[in-house]
């Protein structure tokens, strides 16, 4: 089974004007999919970045604040699944609640290095 990364972007702007009830509630929807994901047994894993710019490295030995290129949309998160294919992949994630959201989710393909001996 191959892996695949699937990075989450979405307007962060979007987010604050949601009361705390609503966040609440789409925080839930977001922890209920990656349960379901963990039963069904294709979620390797997955984090939350924090709300920040972070920071990019480039060839000249200089290091920017973000945001990395000019776009509303910000790098929220990502998740580690399993998938047979780009198709599986895709399906897994067509019921995510940040595709409810207008996000989007970015999915490529891990080559999955062998470890030095």
């Amino acid at each position: 089974m191959a892996q695949f990364l699937a990075v989450l972007y979405g307007d962060p702007t979007r987010f604050q004007s949601l009361s705390p009830i609503e966040m609440q509630a789409l925080y839930a929807k977001y922890m209920g999919w990656g349960l379901k994901a963990r039963e069904q047994g294709f979620l390797v894993g997955a984090n939350k970045l924090v709300d920040d710019a972070g920071k990019v490295l480039r060839r000249k030995p200089v290091v920017t604040d973000g945001p990395y290129s000019e776009t509303k949309e910000a790098l929220g998160g990502y998740y580690l699944i399993e998938a047979g294919n780009y198709d599986e992949a895709a399906r897994r994630f067509l019921d995510h609640p940040h595709v409810e959201n207008d996000g989007t989710i970015e999915i490529r393909q891990v080559e999955v290095l062998p470890r030095p001996a």
